[in-house]
Parts: C-alpha cells; structure tokens; sequence
C-alpha cells in the first residue's frame, strides 16, 4: 500500500497542499487574531504612498530646488526634445519601480491586501482554487525582479552623487533640511536595495561549500552580511518607500515656495 507521504489520496489532501484557506469561504477563519489588520493596514499605505509617487512622477515640475534633486527624478534626463506633457520621471522610474513591484516581500504584501490571494495564513481565499503561485501570465513576468535589480544597483549611483551634491553650496560643503532628508532617502534605498532575495542569492545561494571555491570565504562573509540586512527585507522596503516620497515632497515644497530650506551652516 503506497505511503501517504508520496501520494495525495484524496481531494482533501490536495487542498492542504494548494493552501490552508483553499477551498473555504472568503474571509472565514478559525483564527482568533485580528488577522486582517495587517492586509487592511498595507492596502492603505500602499494606496496612498502609490497614489502620490504616481501622482508626483507624473507632474513634470517642481521636481528640483538649488542643489536638491527628487529621487524620482533621479538620475535627470529632461533633453530639449521632450514634450511638455511627458515628465522626466517616467524615462527613470519605470526601473526602480519595476524593482519594488516585482519584489518578493511587496508581493506578498499588495497580493494580499488588493487581491487576497491569500488575504492570510488558514483564512477563506477570494478564489476558489487556492493560491497556485506565479505561474501564469501575466504574474510569471514577476520572475524578472532579478534583473530589474540590476538596474536598481546601477540607479543608486546618481542618487549617492545627488547626496553629495546637496551638501554642496556655492562651491563649498553645508548642510541644510534637503540635504538630511536626501541623504536618508538614498541610504534607505540603499538598504532596502542591498537586502533584496536576489541579491542574497547571487551572493551565496548557490554555493553549497564556501570552502570549495575561489573567494569562498570573502562571498560567505558578504552573504553573511547581506543576510543580516536580509533579515529587515520588510522594515528596509517600508522606511525606503515612506523616505523617498517624503524627499520628494520636501524638494517639492521648497521649489513651490511653501517650505524655507533650513540651513546648518
């Protein structure tokens, strides 16, 4: 008689498989958390964080003040031929966002809280099947967030030069607001960037013997970091996103005339 750790014997075992919510009525749990504050708690934030960096890339103005430069609008291409209609923004964005919206803890958080596929662990999902995976389009194309991060990687270099440029006025180092609020804006990236799945991966994953192979111990010593960056994937994904859109906001208010840039010295 086969063992029924090698075969599914009947369609209840199948549905623990696909899920533990697979098959139940939405939204219907034996769960006695408020399991759904989370879900609600996210769909709200991500709304309203989208809403304004959509709404903000779209503008085409008020996107830089002195020496302060939006992160959304970072690194600048706004050559003479662009129509006035079209932001600069949308040359750049579409690859940091490609980044954010194809990673692997945002997934998870907005296939919950838009879609919920699942809405929570052992809670009734909105499709009767379960939650099946990525396995058709267009959730396949998720997949390319690997790429996506290498265009990432490459982006956080003229955000870092636009940190150094805020420190720099008329010629010689100071320090003002913007330049605190971009250069947290760029180090959050930073972290939310360098604890990024992926690059865990490329790192270390696919080696199963650090000893065995050149530079062992520099690439365990690197993934042995990058895990511990790894760890917070979820605060560094929260912190970034409130973080640049707050830099933008700021560079906004100033350039509008509505907030007076404090400076240091």
């Amino acid at each position: 008689m086969a063992s029924t750790s090698t075969i599914w014997s009947s369609e209840t075992d199948q549905s623990k498989a696909r899920g533990a919510g697979a098959g139940v009525p939405f939204g219907k749990s034996e769960r006695r958390d408020n399991w759904w504050v989370a879900p609600v708690t996210q769909a709200v934030a991500l709304g309203l964080l989208g809403l304004y960096a959509t709404w903000a890339a779209l503008q085409g103005k008020y996107f830089e003040f002195g020496n302060y430069l939006s992160p959304f609008y970072s690194p600048l291409f706004n050559p003479s031929w662009r129509p006035w209609w079209l932001s600069p923004a949308i040359f750049i964005l579409w690859a940091p966002g490609g980044f954010r919206v194809t990673c692997y803890y945002y997934r998870k958080a907005y296939y919950r809280s838009f879609f919920a596929d699942p809405a929570g662990c052992a809670v009734g999902e909105a499709k009767s099947e379960g939650y099946c995976g990525e396995t058709k389009f267009p959730f396949i194309l998720q997949n390319i967030h690997r790429y996506f991060l290498y265009l990432a990687l490459l982006i956080l270099i003229p955000l870092w030069y636009d940190v150094v440029h805020g420190f720099v006025f008329d010629g010689r180092f100071g320090m003002g607001v913007g330049s605190l609020v971009i250069l947290a804006s760029t180090g959050l990236l930073t972290m939310y960037t360098a604890s990024c799945h992926s690059l865990r991966h490329l790192v270390g994953g696919k080696i199963d013997c650090f000893s065995c192979v050149a530079g062992g111990e520099q690439r365990r010593k690197a993934w042995s970091l990058l895990t511990v960056f790894n760890e917070h994937h979820m605060a560094w994904a929260w912190w970034s996103l409130l973080a640049v859109c707050s830099a933008d906001f700021y560079v906004r208010m100033c350039a509008m005339g509505v907030f007076h840039d404090l400076r240091f010295f």
